[in-house]
């Protein structure tokens, strides 16, 4: 079993930064690759950014491709998500999640989420 919790979201002006954190819980956190969602109101969840179990290797989505930047702690169980210049598109309850068997969905746990507002 693994806990996630998401910080760091907030508001912030188009162009400006955040970093989101989500700190694990429970055993075995480097047993995990991590993953960032997010979901924008009245609009599905879409996938973000995932990192596997060492860090070596991270995928991202088209649209925060440049800008986005995710990264892993695994001595601090905590997984980050580096977020320069952002645009008003980016608002979203971000997430972090757990995944058991590598990056591919499907996501094993989720944390609750972090909001994240950008004014234009």
């Amino acid at each position: 079993q693994v806990q996630l919790v998401e910080s760091g979201g907030g508001l912030v002006q188009a162009g400006g930064s955040l970093r989101l954190s989500c700190a694990a819980s429970g055993r075995s956190f480097s047993n995990y690759a991590m993953g960032w969602f997010r979901q924008a109101p009245g609009k599905e969840r879409e996938f973000v950014a995932a990192i596997t179990r060492s860090g070596n290797i991270k995928y991202y989505a088209d649209s925060v491709k440049g800008r986005f930047t995710i990264s892993r702690d695994n001595a601090k169980n905590t997984v980050y998500l580096q977020m320069n210049s952002l645009k008003p598109e980016d608002a979203a309850v971000y997430y972090c999640a757990a995944n058991r068997r590598g990056t591919i969905e499907p996501y094993d746990y989720w944390g609750q989420g972090t909001r994240v507002t950008v004014s234009s």
